[in-house]
């Protein structure tokens, strides 16, 4: 059964966890979609981990496009979330609403935006108003890198994480169903989670939001450039691929690839055809 906003909003109540990772994909969204997960984003860190960018703010609204309408022919179940790139939703209301409403189009369920600045509290209440359901995201804020000026960890006292309440807070009252916390100690995040009427959904936020999110590249050992601290690794893609790369290129060298099961063959009429051909 498909999930939806409203769905994902009571595992709260529930007392359920929302298990969320990203998908760029088909075959990766049809894949965790199989295995029952709740929310994928279609995350800008595509940017990272598909084409190679040295940062997430290189990727454009229409490269996003496409890895979001591959993600939506994959997953039928999962609550479909698409990252707004930097700068698609930065320029006016009127611009983010017509590119979250691309996103929209080509499959996606929701969209996701970064801050909580007066424009974008206003932008949430808009996109909601015209049936676009917004993810916000709140602490380390990876679009802002140039002007926050690192991976900073976010809400490290009481002030900075009592003011990043706040804003969660507006943002709940301008319609976000639910926030990304990120790069928070998670005692910050649980202060948060615990007055906030909608989920939270952590990265490298500890163990007490509503939910948690990953990149798909870290959870399955894919992307090696770099590792936080908060990505487990379930599997060793690298590892994998590279050794079955090393294996095929040895039996193409070799000359036991392909095998006879593995060649077509003519019949043996054909074959004696293409002999007496040789012969004559």
């Amino acid at each position: 059964m498909k999930k939806t906003v409203k769905k994902i909003q009571k595992y709260k109540s529930e007392n359920k966890k929302i298990a969320a990772l990203t998908a760029y994909d088909f075959y990766t969204a049809k894949y965790l979609d199989t295995a029952g997960i709740d929310v994928i984003l279609v995350g800008d860190s595509a940017a990272n981990v598909v084409l190679g960018y040295d940062s997430t703010t290189r990727i454009t609204i229409d490269e996003m496009l496409v890895f979001t309408s591959a993600v939506a022919r994959g997953a039928k179940e999962a609550l479909i979330v698409a990252d707004m790139p930097f700068l698609s939703y930065n320029v006016s209301i009127e611009q983010a609403i017509s590119n979250a409403g691309k996103f929209i189009v080509n499959g996606a369920d929701a969209v996701k935006i970064e801050g909580a600045n007066d424009y974008i509290i206003n932008l949430t209440k808009r996109l909601t108003e015209s049936g676009i359901p917004v993810l916000a995201h709140l602490g380390f804020t990876p679009q802002y890198i140039n002007t926050i000026g690192g991976n900073f960890i976010q809400g490290k006292d009481f002030d900075t994480t009592l003011k990043i309440l706040e804003s969660a807070k507006k943002l709940q009252g301008a319609g976000a169903f639910a926030i990304v916390l990120e790069l928070m100690p998670k005692e910050a995040s649980k202060f948060i989670s615990e007055n906030l009427a909608i989920p939270t959904i952590g990265i490298g936020a500890g163990s007490d939001c509503d939910g948690q999110i990953l990149v798909v590249n870290d959870l399955i050992g894919k992307f090696d450039e770099f590792s936080p601290r908060f990505a487990r690794k379930y599997f060793d893609s690298k590892a994998m691929i590279t050794d079955c790369a090393a294996k095929y290129i040895n039996d193409v060298q070799t000359g036991s690839f392909p095998s006879e099961d593995e060649s077509f063959k003519l019949s043996d009429e054909e074959l004696k055809k293409l002999e007496n051909y040789k012969q004559s």
